[in-house]
């Protein structure tokens, strides 16, 4: 076969894949089950092994392990899987941003985020706009910062709250606030009887952190406050969310770091302490970004209620 010609086959396979066919495999790896992801959507066994064995046959490779006690995805798979889940959510976003902006002239603003809603600046300042604009219609989206900002660059989110500076000359950037950084620790663990937990105290335990966001700007903090390795704990990432580090934490499976925004979400056995170095809590900053192209009336509404709510500092005299 040539080079034209197997390229012509992949294109066809991408074409032959439909979108239920993604979300019967993304069904059965969450479940762990043909079986049980089958009876929770209401189709029949039969029908949901054969649309996930076409589904391998048109990618041509096995998604998933079989055996007596359910399923597990393949090293190929969870490849698959991943990019199934980032095809599953942008047409998500695509339908909400579709019936959304029909319905009406009330204004339509996507705000997308990977910190806390359960406390803090953030849920105050959403609240208060929905006080201003009664008949706003306001979607609500936590990502990965890489899909946020691909959604961003592709106008389906208007704007995106998230610590640090985009690398991007096509968006601007506001200073909102900044939060502490919490240890959050079983509540019979002996660091708990602290009031204040310090970055050297954790050098012999075991950190547990999200692969996705903010895990990896934890990470990139704790070994700025850690300089040494032999002074680091170890460091144990898993492929879950913040909510279910929290769980394991609460199991005794180790300490996790966290925003002073994620200590609204309360789970059984888990407390927080603040973290300190010789210089005092340690903080990260959150911005808010934007289009400088978004014409959004919306979006204006609510970058002046930032503005009005976190001014920015006045400049460093000399600077």
């Amino acid at each position: 076969m040539t080079e034209i010609e197997t390229r012509n086959d992949q294109r066809n396979a991408a074409r032959a894949i439909d979108l239920q066919q993604l979300r019967l495999a993304v069904a059965a790896c969450d479940y762990g089950s043909f079986r049980r992801a089958a009876e929770a959507l209401s189709i029949k066994h039969t029908a949901f092994s054969r649309a996930i064995g076409q589904l391998e046959h048109l990618v041509g490779t096995s998604l998933f392990e079989r055996s007596s006690g359910g399923i597990k995805p393949t090293l190929t798979g969870c490849a698959i899987l991943r990019i199934a889940r980032l095809i599953l959510e942008q047409v998500d976003m695509l339908v909400d941003a579709g019936r959304s902006g029909g319905r009406g002239d009330t204004g339509h603003l996507v705000v997308g985020f990977f910190t806390s809603m359960s406390t803090g600046n953030l849920r105050a300042t959403i609240g208060e706009l929905k006080k201003l604009l009664p008949g706003l219609e306001l979607a609500t989206i936590e990502r990965s910062r890489f899909r946020l900002m691909t959604a961003l660059g592709n106008g389906t989110v208007d704007v995106v709250v998230s610590p640090g500076r985009p690398a991007s000359k096509d968006t601007r950037s506001l200073l909102l606030w900044s939060e502490r950084i919490l240890i959050s620790l079983p509540q019979d663990h002996v660091l708990a009887a602290r009031e204040i937990v310090y970055w050297t105290d954790l050098r012999n335990e075991k950190i547990l952190l999200s692969e996705y966001d903010p895990g990896r700007e934890l990470e990139d903090l704790l070994i700025s406050k850690l300089v040494l390795p032999d002074d680091r704990p170890k460091v144990e990432r898993h492929d879950v969310s913040r909510g279910i580090i929290k769980s394991l934490t609460s199991m005794g499976m180790g300490l996790s770091l966290a925003m002073e925004s994620d200590i609204g979400t309360s789970f059984a056995g888990v407390v927080y302490r603040e973290l300190q170095d010789g210089t005092g809590p340690s903080r990260v900053d959150f911005y808010a970004h934007w289009r400088e192209d978004n014409q959004n009336p919306a979006l204006k509404r609510f970058l002046n209620l930032l503005a009005e709510r976190y001014p920015s500092p006045p400049p460093t005299p000399g600077a």
